[in-house]
């Protein structure tokens, strides 16, 4: 059968990794709309929180303290975003900037939103989507928190987006994947092959429709928080056939390149460019980032 724990951890063996259970240290994400970064790791501090640099996310941190850090005064005023250290990596591969006109297609519950508007320091236009209305009530909350105030939020599916009849700069696509185990204790129990081989195709209908709207020489980011490649690498492959896309080269400190070579079937080699988060590499959830670039 093609699901079960053995089937998947047979498949990340023939993809060349053993792969185990990690104890996912906590992260969260400095917001310098609100505050400095000096001054809010003196103020974790002297409540006692433990910060320790993330080497390759920007304003991340890893935290321990005794007490949740959901709950006190710095986070309800928006000075800090609690999101895992991987999932702080595709708005730092998309850069977006002052000025740019930028698209979150699948917004809630606003951890990349709010990290696209920090980055564009509040100036142009970002447009953010979600089409489940009782996950819009996150999106506005944490955008309203962490003092967003250049974006307009659409309770509206992504694949829609051509009715907005705007052109975009650069869209960050965290795609609605599968997920993998790290997250999620009973995944294994959950997941079998045909399900993510249907997620694979919502996926690229998702791609497809934001490529649309993309302007020629913009930039789409597409992650996923999926091991497998039908989601990630696959998807690639197959966007490459279809659209006047390249693959850019994506540099980190941490991670693997893309698979070329999944299950014996060779792939372009410029999707070596995208980044894969192994867990038991990376000691993060797994990962999947690529960067594009409309032709």
């Amino acid at each position: 059968m093609e699901k079960g724990m053995n089937f998947f951890l047979d498949r990340y063996k023939k993809l060349g990794q053993t792969v185990s259970r990690i104890n996912l240290q906590p992260a969260i994400r400095i917001n310098t709309l609100k505050i400095s970064e000096a001054e809010l790791i003196s103020r974790l501090k002297k409540l006692g929180v433990k910060l320790e640099f993330i080497p390759f996310a920007k304003h991340g941190y890893y935290c321990a303290s005794k007490f949740s850090l959901g709950a006190i005064t710095e986070y309800l005023r928006g000075y800090f975003y609690l999101q895992e250290a991987a999932a702080q990596i595709p708005v730092q591969v998309l850069d977006p900037k002052s000025g740019e006109t930028v698209l979150d297609c699948c917004a809630s519950p606003g951890g990349k939103t709010t990290q696209i508007a920090q980055y564009m320091k509040n100036k142009g236009i970002l447009i953010a989507l979600e089409k489940k209305r009782h996950r819009m009530i996150s999106l506005k909350t944490n955008l309203e928190r962490c003092g967003v105030s250049n974006c307009v939020a659409y309770f509206m599916d992504a694949n829609k987006v051509s009715s907005l009849n705007i052109e975009f700069d650069k869209i960050l696509l965290d795609a609605p994947c599968s997920g993998n185990f790290i997250t999620d204790q009973a995944w294994f129990n959950k997941r079998d092959l045909e399900g993510i081989r249907r997620a694979a195709e919502i996926q690229k209908s998702l791609i497809e429709k934001s490529l649309a709207v993309l302007k020629k020489g913009g930039i789409l980011v597409y992650s996923t928080c999926s091991l497998e490649p039908e989601e990630n690498e696959l998807n690639m492959q197959w966007m490459l056939k279809n659209f006047k896309v390249k693959i850019e080269k994506i540099n980190l400190k941490t991670g693997d390149t893309g698979l070329i070579n999944v299950f014996n079937k060779k792939l372009n080699k410029s999707i070596a460019n995208c980044v894969r988060f192994w867990p038991n590499k990376t000691n993060t959830e797994g990962f999947f980032i690529a960067k594009i670039k409309k032709l």
